[in-house]
């Protein structure tokens, strides 16, 4: 670096532009796609990109849309969709809370007269 053939450049903090998103989209395609292929031809590799790009697209929702696929964004076709997963997170919860206050274990089950009289036999004695 001292020699000025490398230079440091920092990240600007204040632009008004970044390229960010799809640097996030082609580590996803490397690591979530591309690494766990073989790449036995340049041809393959086009077949393995299109392959995720289509998919990216049209079928993987993505957290930043609302659970909405970039294409149902794009085309406008996404009507409902934030509503529905709603209404789904709310019955899974409910369900869950249910299912939960449903179980019990012996630590939590209410004292029987036999555990009572243990218990104040226990707090009675001598000690």
């Amino acid at each position: 670096m001292d020699d000025g053939v490398v230079r440091r450049v920092l990240a600007q903090v204040e632009v008004s532009f970044s390229n960010s998103m799809i640097e996030a989209f082609w580590r996803s395609l490397r690591h979530q796609w591309l690494y766990l292929h073989s790449l036995e031809s340049f041809e393959h590799l086009e077949q393995l990109i299109g392959f995720y790009v289509r998919e990216h697209n049209t079928q993987m929702p993505h957290h930043a849309f609302g659970g909405q696929t970039p294409d149902a964004i794009y085309f406008g076709r996404a009507d409902g969709v934030e509503d529905h997963l709603a209404a789904a997170r709310h019955q899974a919860r409910r369900a869950r809370m249910e299912a939960n206050r449903g179980e019990s274990c012996r630590a939590c089950a209410l004292p029987t007269q036999q555990t009572m009289s243990v218990i104040t036999a226990v707090a009675n004695a001598p000690r």
